[in-house]
């Protein structure tokens, strides 16, 4: 039995794949590896690891080489690899635009314990999120503050005064 080692490019491991004969075609080690790792909706690439030679589809690869495979969108869609866009200061009080008047404000988020299944946008729950998650850790009168800070009642989230405010009452108390 041979055998073609491959890695994805992200990863660090090679992978072995068995087959009958001297070579296999890329086309059929293709489509070999995405029945094996259950792949779907996305086109492969192949090069050789050694001399970063790209393989077609008709290319035969000799037994015991090492090859990379790079995932690629397949035609027609588009990619899904988007990067968080961290958060700009004086933008957390402003409301986020809605086209759907039967979503939930911000408001009424913060009092709903499921927000997963809450109708409301994705930026709105997750300051939902980080609200409610720093809720344990302040009292009731900085949770207050964080509550108007979050809603539109000063620019930031939050704000240097609420935190110069909860550090006095909290050595205070």
């Amino acid at each position: 039995m041979s055998c073609v080692h491959y890695r994805f490019q992200s990863r660090l491991a090679y992978d072995s794949l068995r087959f009958e004969g001297l070579n296999i075609t890329a086309g059929e080690l293709k489509r070999q590896i995405m029945r094996s790792k259950r792949l779907k909706f996305c086109q492969l690439k192949i090069s050789n690891a050694q001399t970063d030679e790209e393989y077609t589809d008709d290319a035969l690869i000799p037994k015991n080489t090492s090859v990379i495979i790079r995932r690629i969108p397949a035609a027609g869609l588009k990619s899904s690899n988007r990067r968080f866009v961290g958060h700009q200061a004086g933008r957390w009080g402003k409301p986020s635009p809605r086209g759907d008047p039967s979503l939930l404000s911000l408001e009424q988020l913060l009092k709903t314990e499921n927000l997963a299944e809450a109708k409301a946008s994705e930026e709105d729950k997750l300051k939902a999120v980080m609200y409610q998650s720093s809720l344990c850790y302040y009292s009731s009168r900085a949770a207050a503050l964080l509550r108007t800070s979050a809603s539109g009642g000063a620019q930031g989230f939050p704000a240097a005064s609420c935190w110069r405010w909860m550090t006095q009452t909290e050595r205070e108390s």
